[in-house]
């Protein structure tokens, strides 16, 4: 695969706060200025950045005339604010000019067997982003999952888009890994492993599925996109576009 190929699959991510970050709020906002003008000079799929930094992104890549998406996340990193919580971070994204919404979902619920409340969840989320013609990604957090759990919950989000809504839009719902913001225990990795989204990419089709965190280098790039995902959710990009070494958490 050659590099100008392996681009069109990175979501360049930057999501942390200025706390979490340890910057000042106008030292985050300018590495998501930084991260912004990256993606449009390397030609990068998409940007992806919290929601309150949605209109900045908006307003950097039309100036630039730049085909670059801006994404965001919604009811992050937790999942559990419930659907008008959701509903509403996602309208807001919307109207700031957000392209695409990667909505966690409720897994917590889910594991402890509400899975009516997680599949309404799923349903009217993803109704209102295809409405305004978005693309919806549902990140599922792999690393607070068992196999069995990550199998159920990438299945019931693909049964519940394939009952309600048209094939031609199958490819516009997204299952996605993780948040990158899930504190995992002896360190285990926390994001993308290749067992995960193997897992995922068994009990997602024909929903697209993305890996993001873990994916730190070329090879590992690689070997995502020819085991069949869609997207590359990455604070890494350049640095895997360029063979090299991701320093990043993400």
């Amino acid at each position: 695969m050659q590099e100008r190929d392996l681009k069109e699959f990175m979501d360049s991510t930057y999501l942390k706060q200025p706390l979490e970050a340890g910057l000042t709020v106008e030292q985050n906002n300018l590495k998501v200025i930084d991260l912004v003008q990256e993606a449009i000079k390397e030609n990068f799929k998409l940007a992806m950045i919290r929601p309150e930094q949605v209109s900045v992104a908006r307003k950097i890549i039309d100036q630039a005339k730049s085909a670059v998406l801006v994404g965001t996340v919604i009811d992050f990193p937790n999942g559990d604010a419930g659907l008008e919580a959701k509903l509403s971070q996602a309208n807001k994204a919307i109207e700031e000019g957000a392209d695409e919404l990667d909505f966690v979902v409720d897994y917590k619920a889910f594991v402890q067997g509400k899975e009516e409340q997680v599949n309404q969840e799923v349903l009217q989320c993803t109704a209102f982003g295809l409405k305004h013609n978005k693309v919806v990604k549902w990140i599922i957090e792999v690393a607070a999952l068992s196999s069995d759990q990550i199998a159920s919950i990438t299945k019931a989000i693909k049964e519940v888009v394939i009952m309600n809504f048209p094939q031609e839009v199958f490819q516009k719902v997204y299952v996605k890994s993780s948040t990158g913001f899930y504190l995992t225990q002896d360190g285990k990795p926390n994001g993308a492993t290749f067992e995960t989204i193997k897992i995922m990419l068994e009990n997602a089709g024909p929903l697209p599925v993305k890996a993001a965190g873990g994916v730190k280098d070329h090879q590992a790039a690689l070997e995502m996109v020819k085991l069949g995902v869609k997207r590359l959710g990455t604070s890494s990009a350049k640095a895997i576009v360029d063979g090299l070494q991701g320093t990043n958490s993400y």
